[in-house]
């Protein structure tokens, strides 16, 4: 199993993965204020990386586009470049073009060369409490799924609170590395529109074995955790050497825990 992540931002990251090349959730603007219909979010921090130097892509892996922390202006361009964006039924409606939507457990595959290929799995994901997704709106995440000879699974959750279908993921997939959106973005009410130190704990107990490798925990002004907070719970916990914590613009190799 081959596999390297570059964090670029917020939710950004450049995912290698035995010979495929992914992108998640693409914003590539400087610092800056968003005004949605009912919050106005802030950037705090650039991308570590620019679009230009990210490169050709197999893949873009949009859990949604509805909210600027997920899908900027330079997100946008960069999806005109892309050979294939995959994101939820609705986003691919709205985003129209070549942008193929999937509903939670609808698979699609990408060939490269030498017969490898890779599956990839939409999987649910609730963008906050029960009740909120007339509010939030649809979101995905993905599993994806290598042939390559001892590969496990990498589940990206999207934008997600821990909820049963975060559970079922589990149930289905032997991920070895997960990476969990876990920054406990807050914008309208007590409540966290993504996982929150607790979250990611309950997601780290259902894959047992797998390396955890948050995204999404900082620059911006609506995350209220962040990855040092991650380090402290799991290294209270006991379980800390399972968490990576990734340095932005710096392109790391990432193993899955070996199977006792």
């Amino acid at each position: 199993m081959s596999l390297t992540i570059t964090l670029i931002g917020g939710p950004t990251a450049l995912i290698e993965f035995d010979g495929f090349r992914l992108l998640t959730d693409p914003t590539f603007d400087h610092p800056g204020a968003y005004k949605l219909p009912h919050v106005t979010l802030e950037k705090l921090v650039g991308p570590a990386i620019s679009a230009a130097q990210v490169g050709a892509v197999d893949a873009v892996l949009l859990s949604h586009d509805q909210h600027s922390d997920n899908l900027d202006n330079s997100g946008r361009d960069f999806l005109r470049h892309a050979p294939r964006t995959l994101t939820t039924i609705a986003g691919a409606r709205r985003l129209g073009g070549d942008v193929e939507g999937l509903a939670p457990w609808d698979s699609t595959e990408l060939t490269g060369k030498d017969g490898h290929a890779l599956t990839i799995t939409a999987t649910p994901a609730r963008h906050g409490p029960a009740g909120i997704e007339p509010l939030s709106g649809d979101v995905i995440g993905f599993v994806l799924s290598s042939n390559a000879p001892g590969s496990r699974p990498v589940y990206i959750t999207g934008d997600t609170v821990w909820f049963d279908g975060v559970a079922e993921v589990a149930r289905r997939f032997p991920a070895g590395v997960v990476l969990p959106f876990a920054g406990a973005a807050q914008t309208r009410g007590p409540f966290h529109l993504t996982m929150d130190t607790n979250d990611t704990i309950e997601t780290a107990r259902a894959f047992p074995d797998a390396t955890i490798v948050p995204v999404h925990t900082d620059g911006w002004a609506h995350f209220k955790q962040t990855a040092g907070d991650l380090r402290a719970s799991f290294d209270t916990l006991g379980f800390g050497a399972r968490l990576r914590i990734l340095e932005p613009g710096v392109r790391t190799l990432i193993q899955p825990i070996a199977s006792s």
